[in-house]
């Protein structure tokens, strides 16, 4: 059980930080995409090279580049979750909001650049069992009957 339902105006309210921070953390990745390419590189000559020396201090300062740069991510996805969402895929930019539709815990799923939440899916189905939320008077729309 979730520690906070969303209906789906709650959700949407935190778009716009969410969106922001997905795009911070996005970037994030991408300025550490070069150093493990070069931290792979380096490990595939020492396996091939067998005893040659390889730059040690290099590596090192590339590895705490790349750590201090994966600590900053992780900080970032923390900060979203904090709000109550679950990020699934931060690159994807997909994120889910606990809610209940017909009594039953399901996720609001929204995914970067859409305007609004517009699906929801089960707990264990995900983004391809997504189905389209009914109209805003509708029963089945998700309420939020328990705020932690």
């Amino acid at each position: 059980m979730a520690d906070r339902y969303f209906n789906r105006e709650e959700a949407e309210e935190l778009l716009p930080m969410i969106g922001r921070s997905l795009e911070r953390a996005q970037e994030q990745k991408k300025s550490i995409e070069p150093l493990e390419r070069d931290l792979a590189m380096a490990a595939a000559r020492i396996m091939m090279a067998g005893g040659s020396q390889p730059p040690y201090q290099e590596l090192v300062k590339k590895k705490n580049e790349r750590d201090k740069v994966m600590a900053r991510i992780e900080e970032i996805i923390k900060t979203i979750q904090e709000t109550g969402c679950v990020v699934k895929d931060f690159e994807e930019g997909l994120v889910d909001f606990p809610a209940l539709v017909g009594g039953e815990e399901v996720y609001l799923c929204w995914k970067q650049g859409e305007e609004r939440i517009g699906f929801w899916h089960g707990i264990d189905e995900g983004f391809a069992g997504r189905k389209p939320l009914k109209g805003e008077d509708d029963a089945d729309e998700p309420r939020n009957p328990r705020m932690h």
